[in-house]
C-alpha cells in the first residue's frame, strides 16, 4: 500500500498545477488564523472578530471544520486532474503494462483520497488547537476536547466528496467536464428536491428524502455554525427569532456518507474494469 501511495504522490508532485493547488489549499487552511487579526475601528465603534468567541473551545471545532471544508474544491480539482492526466498522458496504460492491476490502480487513488482527507483533518486539528489555546476564554481540558465529533465528520465529508470526484474523473476522463458535471449535479439535487416538495410530497417529506442525496448528505455532516455565536443569538432574541438549532452529528449521517463513499469507489472500479484501455 505504501508503494502505491508513493507512486501517486510522486506523480502529483511532478505535476506543476497539482503542486500549486495542493500548496495553495494548505496555505488557505492556515490563513484561517488571519481571522483573528481582523479589526474594525470606525470612530467609537471597535470590533475585533476574535473577541466574538469564534475561537472559543469547543465552538472552534465546529467553526473551523465548516469554514475549511469550503476550500475542498482545490483538492477536488487535483483529484479530477489526477485521473484526466492518467488518460491524456497514457500513464494508466503504462501502469497496467508494468504489472499494476486495475484493482491496485483504483486502490492507489483511494489511498490518495484518504491521505488528503486525513492530512487535512490533522492540519485543521493543529491549527484549531493553536488558535483555541491562544484566544479561547475556556481552557479546561473537558471543554477543549468536547465537540470533537466535528473532526471525524470533517474527515468523512472530505472522503465522500473526493470519492465522488474520483468517480467523475474516471467517468468523464476530462477534468473540465468532470468539474462541470459536479456543478450540474449540485443544481440537479436542488431541482429534484424542489420538484419533490412541489409536486410529489410535502416539503417536510422532501427534506427527509433530500438528506440521502450524495452532496446534501455530505453537507449535512457539518451544519452552519454562525447561529451558535452569542452575538447572533442576541440579535435573534431582539427580533423575536428562535435561533436554537440542532448542530449535532448523528450516526445515521455518518452511515449515509460512508455508504455513498463505498458506492463511488465501487463504481470507479467497476467502470475501470469494464473499460477497454
Amino acid at each position: 500500500m505504501l508503494r502505491l501511495l508513493q507512486i501517486e504522490f510522486i506523480k502529483l508532485w511532478n505535476n506543476r498545477a497539482s503542486k500549486v493547488l495542493i500548496i495553495s489549499y494548505f496555505v488557505l487552511l492556515t490563513s484561517i488564523a488571519l481571522i483573528a487579526a481582523i479589526k474594525f475601528d470606525i470612530g467609537p465603534v471597535e470590533f475585533h472578530l476574535a473577541d466574538q468567541g469564534i475561537f472559543n473551545f469547543p465552538y472552534i471545532w465546529h467553526f473551523n471544520t465548516f469554514v475549511t471544508a469550503l476550500f475542498k474544491l482545490f483538492l477536488a480539482i487535483v483529484i479530477v486532474s489526477m485521473m484526466s492526466n492518467e488518460y491524456s498522458n497514457k500513464t494508466i496504460k503504462q501502469n497496467l503494462i508494468d504489472g499494476l492491476s486495475k484493482k491496485e490502480f483504483i486502490l492507489s487513488k483511494v489511498l490518495t483520497v484518504i491521505s488528503f482527507a486525513l492530512i487535512s483533518t490533522l492540519f485543521v486539528f493543529v491549527v484549531s488547537m493553536i488558535l483555541g489555546l491562544a484566544y479561547s476564554d475556556y481552557n479546561e481540558m473537558s471543554i477543549i476536547f468536547s465537540d470533537l465529533e466535528f473532526l471525524p465528520a470533517f474527515f468523512l465529508k472530505l472522503v465522500g466528496f473526493f470519492s465522488f470526484c474520483l468517480f467523475l474523473g474516471i467517468l468523464v476522463k476530462r477534468s473540465a467536464f468532470a468539474l462541470g458535471f459536479l456543478i450540474l449535479w449540485t443544481i440537479f439535487e436542488q431541482v429534484v428536491f424542489g420538484l419533490l416538495g412541489w409536486k410529489v410530497m410535502s416539503w417536510e417529506a422532501a427534506k427527509a428524502v433530500k438528506r440521502f442525496f450524495p452532496l446534501e448528505s455530505m453537507s449535512n455532516l457539518i451544519k452552519e455554525p454562525f447561529t451558535r455565536l452569542s452575538a447572533v443569538q442576541n440579535i435573534g432574541q431582539q427580533i423575536g427569532e428562535d435561533m436554537k438549532f440542532d448542530y449535532h452529528v448523528y450516526w445515521y449521517e455518518f452511515f449515509i456518507v460512508m455508504a455513498w463513499s463505498a458506492i463511488f469507489i465501487y463504481l470507479s472500479y467497476a467502470l475501470l474494469k469494464k473499460r477497454d484501455l
